[in-house]
């Protein structure tokens, strides 16, 4: 997937295609749980907008053009070592962290847990080295924010 999105998301000749990997690599993670269950919906996505706009600073162009790409991306791909690796090797613990509470702000969003992406969450985890207390505190964290009671799909 990494390949796909950098020949997507970036010009080969690009001086900043480096930092902008990771605002495409969460980009793609977030978006890859959202469809997961087989229902992507304006929510979703705006969730998703929401999220990538307050971690990354972007602008709503610059927002939206990742969204759209990485949107097309992920459709044509499913391979998370790569993705996860450069959130990994980015991102110090607080930060991937961060990133556990935005993917289960997404998987939420719809208030329902569907086994696939509880399964992308566990393996997404694994991916980033984040132990098995820290995932149960980022999604308690997220169930708190989005203020749901969340059911199993």
């Amino acid at each position: 997937m990494l390949g796909k999105i950098k020949s997507i998301l970036l010009e080969p000749d690009d001086p900043v295609a480096v930092a902008d990997e990771v605002p495409a690599a969460a980009a793609a993670l977030l978006i890859e749980a959202a469809v997961l269950d087989g229902s992507y919906d304006a929510s979703e996505r705006q969730a998703i907008v929401r999220l990538l706009g307050e971690r990354f600073d972007l602008s709503s162009n610059d927002l939206e053009n990742l969204i759209a790409e990485s949107e097309e991306a992920v459709n044509r791909s499913v391979e998370l070592y790569g993705v996860t690796r450069i959130l990994k090797n980015s991102f110090n613990h607080d930060e991937r962290l961060e990133l556990m509470i935005m993917l289960w702000k997404i998987v939420y969003a719809d208030g329902k847990l569907h086994d696939y992406e509880a399964n992308l969450v566990r393996r997404v985890a694994g991916l980033l080295h984040i132990p098995d207390k820290d995932v149960g505190f980022a999604r308690k964290k997220a169930i708190e924010c989005l203020d749901i009671i969340p059911t199993k799909a």
